[in-house]
């Protein structure tokens, strides 16, 4: 049981257990997308190819996907607070020995030890604010940790180019170690130690058979545009081994008494809807931060730090949205919060797919702002209304789950709008290219110049392939506008919870 508190530490403790959560969060979040932009230095000073050097990146997230399910079993197990200070001390170490590798094998491993050690600090910091607060105030917790969760992958390009640019990009790393020294004692200081929980027993086969599967699920989404998809013996292999093993864990799970994951969660109705909206917020969320810095700078023609700029009002908005979120919840009907978010979200997606490449910036920072806006709006609710009808020992192990589905659909949906976009890319530039020919004289007389002359060649083939690019681009938003409107009727079949009444 909870050590007991004097009635007046515990707003405090609130405070500094606040910070030290959200401090946490951060820590993971910011690190799925800080070294996207310092990859091309690092290919350099580890004399890499590039195939080799996305391995950095493909360490992180299979090794976190695999580890985030026994995050859930941990924290019951062995309590919040040891294996939260664990894991941030663990990652934090994790961190300094990626800044001082000096090769590629050393970087791979080390950053494979921050995906295992990071892979608790997103779910389990949720779980400590809902424990630390009263019900009736889930929601302003849900949405100051929900700032760590979306802020973190928004401003962690900018900040990862920032530091790379500035210094080196060891500093994308280096980063991490103040963070996680006060995030450390943050959590040693205001959470309370807790005696070990029985908890379940481990299912050693139900955890092999659940990693292998996401573990390979993970591997072919991430290598799946490099090798051409199921064109390459490796990812059709990949894809067809992490169904059979998802599979086995399905039958074993319900056959057994037992088991990993815990049965009677999947019969919650609302838990249910959460992870398969959580899954479609995941997968619209992070794949414009992807998309949209490649668009501004390779179409039109915006600095990194430029496209970051305009990129930023979309991290302020987002924090206003989750302290208006949180604000909310439980004052307005969830379903309306959750659907108008959907819907914003999908607004804002709509107006990305018609982006083109004289788009002027107010277009880009207006469409930043509703996605801004409209995502917390969704996700807060969301995650307050998912624990709403299960009981407090099966908090941990849900979080865990609804990190793992949201992380997923992430992954998803970045490889999915990869691939559109140079699926799309070629498809166009070939369509487009067929319409002059040799004998076009009066369109190459357009371009200034006739076939053969390097100059006009050369300025009619780059035109080409920006127009080419921006279908791309626009397509794979209207692919994410899609996701939305699917995902928004289940909204509907979320059932109504009591409302939390104030302490007295």
């Amino acid at each position: 049981m909870d050590t007991p508190q004097p009635a007046d530490a515990a707003g405090t403790n609130r405070v500094l257990l606040s910070i030290a959560a959200v401090l946490a969060t951060l820590l993971y979040t910011i690190d799925t997308t800080i070294a996207n932009v310092a990859l091309p230095h690092m290919q350099g000073s580890l004399q890499a190819t590039q195939d080799q050097i996305a391995w950095v990146l493909t360490s992180y997230i299979v090794v976190s996907a695999i580890s985030t399910p026994l995050s859930g079993w941990l924290g019951t197990r062995y309590g919040l607070r040891r294996v939260l200070t664990v894991s941030v001390a663990g990652f934090t170490v994790a961190s300094m020995l990626c800044g001082q590798a000096d090769s590629l094998g050393e970087i791979v491993v080390f950053r494979g030890l921050q995906g295992a050690f990071g892979a608790a600090l997103v779910p389990l910091s949720q779980v400590v604010l809902l424990e630390a607060f009263p019900k009736e105030a889930h929601g302003r917790a849900t949405g100051l940790w929900g700032m760590g969760v979306m802020v973190g992958p928004i401003i962690g390009p900018t900040l990862g180019g920032y530091l790379t640019d500035t210094l080196s990009w060891r500093w994308a790393f280096y980063i991490n170690v103040p963070v996680g020294i006060v995030a450390y004692l943050g959590i040693l200081l205001a959470l309370p130690k807790v005696r070990n929980r029985a908890g379940r027993r481990f299912d050693l086969t139900g955890f092999v058979l659940l990693s292998l599967a996401i573990g390979l699920f993970q591997l072919w989404l991430d290598r799946g545009q490099t090798l051409d998809w199921f064109d390459s013996t490796e990812i059709a292999t990949e894809a067809l081994l992490s169904g059979l093993f998802f599979y086995m864990f399905v039958v074993h799970t319900w056959t057994r008494r037992h088991t990993f994951v815990d049965p009677s969660l999947l019969r919650d109705r609302n838990f249910v809807v959460a992870i398969g909206v959580m899954f479609a917020v995941g997968l619209a969320v992070i794949s414009p931060s992807v998309l949209l810095p490649n668009f501004l700078q390779q179409l039109q023609g915006y600095t990194p730090t430029q496209a970051g700029e305009l990129m930023a009002v979309r991290g302020v908005t987002a924090v206003f949205g989750m302290l208006m979120a949180g604000r909310l919840v439980g004052k307005v009907s969830p379903r309306l919060l959750i659907g108008l978010g959907i819907g914003l979200t999908g607004v804002s997606l709509w107006i990305m797919a018609h982006f083109s490449l004289d788009t002027p910036w107010q277009w880009v920072v207006w469409s930043g702002a509703i996605q801004g806006l409209g995502v917390p709006l969704a996700f807060v609710p969301l995650s307050v209304v998912a624990y709403a009808t299960l009981r407090n020992e099966q908090r941990a192990e849900a979080s865990a789950l609804l990190t793992l589905m949201r992380n997923i659909g992430s992954s998803a949906g970045i490889s999915m709008v990869v691939a559109v976009l140079a699926r799309s890319t070629q498809m166009n530039q070939s369509y487009l290219t067929g319409h002059f020919t040799p004998f076009d004289t009066s369109r190459w007389q357009m371009l200034g110049g006739l076939p053969g002359t390097n100059e006009s060649t050369a300025a009619f083939m780059a035109e080409i392939v920006r127009q080419a690019m921006a279908i791309g681009y626009s397509n794979s938003f209207f692919l994410l506008t899609a996701v939305t409107v699917i995902a928004l009727p289940m909204v509907l079949v979320l059932k109504k919870t009591p409302a939390a009444k104030p302490t007295p």
